[in-house]
C-alpha cells in the first residue's frame, strides 16, 4: 500500500472512531477491517494508539472510550490526540517533538483548515522555505479568526496580522497592558513582537509576493523558526482560549 492511501486509511479509522464516541452509526466490520490492515502494516504498526491493539470490536472501544471521557469534545480531543503521531508520520516524516503538542492544540479548534496549514508548513519548512514562511503567517491569521468566530467577536476580514492578534490577545487578556506584573508584561510584549516580525518576514522574504532583481531567498533554518515560533504562538492562544472557554 502506498503512504497516500494508507494516510487516507488511517485518517478514516480516527473519522470512524470519532464518529462512532460522538453518537454516530458505524458498522463494527468496518472497524474489524481498518483496525486489521493497520496493525498488520508494519509502516505504521508502532505508532498507532496502544487502545486500538487492545479493543479487538466496537464494544470493547465503547467501553474504554466511555471510561476515558464522558463527553463528545473530550473524546474527540482524545482520539486526535493518540493519531498525532501515526499521522505526523505519514505526512512528512516530521522529526520534533515539540511538533506534537502543538498539532494536539490546533486539532482541539476542531477547524480542520487551521490543521492543514499547519501540516502544509511542516511539509515545507526543509524543502521550501519560502512556502513555509507563507505558511506560518496564514496559521497564526487563521487561528485569530478562528478563535474570535468562536468567541463571536467581529473583526475585519482584512486586518493585517499584527491587528488580528491584538484584537485576539485583548479579547483573551494577553496584552501587556492588562497586567501590572512587568515580568509578564515584558513576556506578552515579546509575544506581540514575535508576532510582528513573522508578518514582517513573510511581507519581505517569503512567495506571497515577485522578486526583484536583488532578492533574498530564506534558509531552511530560517523557515523551521518561522514555523516553530508561529506554531508555538498558536498553541499559547488556543490553550488560552481553551482555559478561558472552561472557566466561563
Amino acid at each position: 500500500m502506498k503512504d497516500e492511501e494508507l494516510l487516507e486509511e488511517v485518517e478514516a479509522f480516527q473519522k470512524l472512531l470519532i464518529d462512532y464516541s460522538t453518537g454516530g452509526d458505524v458498522e463494527g466490520k468496518e472497524y474489524k477491517r481498518l483496525r486489521r490492515d493497520l496493525l498488520s502494516n508494519p509502516k505504521v504498526k508502532d505508532e498507532l494508539p496502544e487502545f486500538i491493539q487492545n479493543c479487538r470490536s466496537l464494544r470493547q472501544f465503547w467501553s474504554f472510550i466511555k471510561s476515558e471521557s464522558g463527553n463528545y469534545e473530550g473524546r474527540r480531543r482524545f482520539i486526535w490526540s493518540e493519531f498525532a503521531p501515526v499521522l505526523n508520520k505519514l505526512e512528512g516524516g516530521l522529526e520534533s517533538p515539540a511538533d506534537d503538542p502543538i498539532t494536539e492544540a490546533l486539532a482541539s479548534l476542531d477547524a480542520g483548515h487551521v490543521d492543514r496549514i499547519w501540516h502544509k508548513a511542516l511539509e515545507r519548512k526543509e524543502k521550501d522555505s519560502e512556502g513555509a514562511v507563507t505558511a506560518a503567517r496564514t496559521l497564526l491569521e487563521s487561528v485569530c479568526k478562528t478563535i474570535l468566530d468562536e468567541m463571536e467577536i467581529d473583526y475585519d476580514d482584512k486586518a493585517d496580522l499584527p491587528k488580528l492578534y491584538h484584537q485576539t490577545a485583548d479579547e483573551l487578556n494577553l496584552a501587556p497592558g492588562q497586567y501590572s506584573e512587568e515580568l509578564f508584561r515584558k513576556i506578552l510584549g515579546n509575544c506581540q513582537s514575535v508576532v510582528g516580525t513573522l508578518g514582517a518576514i513573510r511581507n519581505a522574504h517569503s512567495d506571497a509576493h515577485g522578486d526583484g532583481k536583488a532578492s533574498y531567498k530564506p534558509a531552511s533554518r530560517h523557515a523551521e523558526l518561522a514555523v516553530n515560533l508561529a506554531g508555538s504562538m498558536a498553541m499559547f492562544l488556543v490553550r488560552t482560549w481553551e482555559n478561558a472557554s472552561e472557566s466561563a
